[in-house]
């Protein structure tokens, strides 16, 4: 499928080339990607994945991947961050679309305007989503969760962080409890540590979870530890295909970029 057959093209050549302009800038100055963000998010592309019923674009994940994949061969940070929040979106769609409704607020929220970020990565922690090294407590209302999460993208811009924590209360029924907190909740806070070349426009900043509440209406999931189910099948479904798409975009420009220059290099004959 070629981005320039999909009918409901939401990135414009123009963008594209801005957004190659901008790569190099924001990486050298260690910034976040803040202009091209303002240019996806005008376009409608971090809505593409919600429902046309429901407001959104109404794209599939295909039509969705493959226009990622060309904002990747021009700005991968831009694309990969991007990613980090429809990937949400996308799952909250599929299961819906399957018949699993239990996320459509998380689509009404995107199309609200809320950004939604992920917090998955953990130190000592293999299996994210499966496990996890931070604890979840159970307290009227809801829970308090406590862990420190790596590779938050988006930090500047999301106001919906999704983070799982372990409910460990019963040794023999452990719990992974996935949960969306809104920023600027108490016992919250971001560790700049950012700084990875050729990804630094991403933002992706460590964050801090002190004893913080995430009230029930904001827990998406709860599943026992190392167990799946319909919203842990596409998280990974949605999330990797979606990152597979930024990386193959990447390789497709290394492509472009090698294949010309192996033309140009000449060799010397040694002679004795």
């Amino acid at each position: 499928m070629s981005v320039a057959t999909i009918e409901r093209k939401m990135i414009s050549q123009e963008m594209l080339n801005r957004f190659r302009d901008r790569a190099p800038i924001y990486d050298r100055e260690n910034r976040f990607f803040q202009e091209d963000w303002d240019e996806v998010k005008a376009s409608g592309f971090l809505t593409a994945l919600v429902p046309a019923d429901l407001g959104g674009g109404g794209l599939s994940l295909a039509e969705y991947c493959v226009q990622l994949q060309e904002i990747a061969k021009y700005a991968p940070a831009t694309a990969l961050a991007v990613n980090m929040h429809s990937y949400w979106i996308g799952i909250a769609a599929e299961m819906r679309r399957m018949g699993d409704p239990s996320l459509t607020w998380i689509l009404e929220e995107a199309m609200a305007g809320e950004i939604f970020a992920a917090g998955h990565a953990e130190s000592g922690n293999d299996l994210p989503g499966f496990l996890s090294t931070a604890n979840a407590e159970r307290v009227e209302g809801g829970y308090r969760i406590t862990g420190h999460k790596m590779f938050g993208s988006l930090t500047p811009v999301w106001t919906r962080f999704g983070a799982h924590a372990m409910d460990t209360s019963d040794p023999n029924n452990p719990k992974v409890i996935h949960t969306f907190i809104p920023r600027g909740t108490p016992g919250l806070t971001v560790k700049e540590t950012w700084d990875v070349l050729g990804m630094r426009a991403t933002r992706s900043d460590d964050t801090i979870l002190d004893g913080v509440f995430v009230p029930d209406r904001y827990v998406g999931r709860i599943i026992p530890a190392g167990q799946a189910d319909l919203f842990l099948l596409c998280l990974f479904g949605v999330a990797l295909t979606g990152i597979s798409a930024v990386y193959l975009g990447a390789a497709h420009r290394v492509l472009e970029l090698a294949v010309p220059s192996v033309h140009r290099k000449t060799s010397i004959a040694l002679t004795r």
